[in-house]
């Protein structure tokens, strides 16, 4: 099947950009309609069509809804556009699903009928490690086949170590500056404890987690404690960080890490511990 570069460009600057969008393609007609199998458009997160061409206005409406469930869900959805007629004919109502199936009406002059499938691309979750001790370096090659994006950060203000990830990299900056992240590990280790883990709560990620023992966490509490730091929110640190594997290399602390932070991904649960 031909491809659009102009369309498959836009594809991947949004990607770059970390946007969630759907992709929208036609996999059958039937009579007369201003889209061929084939065609495809991008659709944002509010339905609106950013590039490529299905249709007009009866398409565009039923594309976008679709799309914005398809985004909301997470999950990839099949709309089949009939005229009234066609769709009485087979028993279904407009907003019906069967079997997988999404049927709307297609109020177009041309009474022609669509397939499309729907995919959502959603970003890349973003996997923030503060540190440049082993254990950030760890967490840095483990997760390198994780789908993350990315980003190493010193509250030191050290360099990067070269290579230490594939993915942006820099200081740890103000909290005004400081990029988001769903999943943040504090591996400063006695380097900058408490600047990264008030800039990490700051920006109340689904995970947060401290490299260091209780009786260090809980130390660390209090300080933050006593410069005005939520105790509900410190609550919800993971520390020690890491599922309970006995690990004691810094290679098995991070794969403890990194499988806790899968467990709290996939389940979708800020608080297991």
């Amino acid at each position: 099947m031909p491809t659009d570069p102009d369309l498959d460009q836009e594809i991947h600057r949004l990607r770059g950009q970390g946007a969630a969008f759907a992709v929208a393609t036609v996999v059958r007609t039937m009579a007369s309609t201003a889209a061929r199998p084939g065609a495809r458009a991008l659709v944002d997160g509010d339905g609106r069509i950013l590039a490529g061409f299905l249709g007009g206005g009866c398409v565009r409406g039923a594309v976008g809804r679709a799309a914005r469930a398809a985004l909301a869900e997470g999950v990839t959805k099949f709309l089949s556009l009939r005229p009234e007629d066609l769709l009485a004919a087979d028993g279904v109502s407009p907003g019906e699903t069967h079997e997988g199936v999404e049927y709307a009406r297609n109020g177009c002059p041309s009474r022609g009928a669509l397939d499309i499938f729907i995919e959502p691309v959603l970003p890349k979750p973003r996997l923030l490690v503060c540190g440049a001790g082993p254990v950030a370096m760890a967490l840095g090659r483990l997760s390198e086949g994780f789908d993350f994006h990315r980003t190493l950060a010193h509250a030191d203000g050290a360099d990067v170590p070269a290579g230490a990830f594939d993915a942006q990299a820099g200081t740890l900056m103000d909290v005004g500056a400081w990029p988001g992240a769903d999943f943040v590990v504090v591996a400063t280790q006695g380097a900058g404890d408490a600047r990264a883990m008030s800039q990490a709560m700051a920006r109340d990620p689904e995970y947060v987690a401290f490299v260091g023992s209780r009786r260090k966490f809980a130390a660390l509490s209090e300080t933050l404690v006593a410069q005005g730091a939520d105790p509900a929110a410190l609550a919800r640190v993971r520390s020690p960080a890491g599922l309970h594997i006995h690990a004691i290399t810094p290679d098995e602390i991070a794969l403890s890490i990194l499988a806790q932070i899968v467990a709290a991904r996939r389940s979708g649960a800020r608080d297991d511990a």
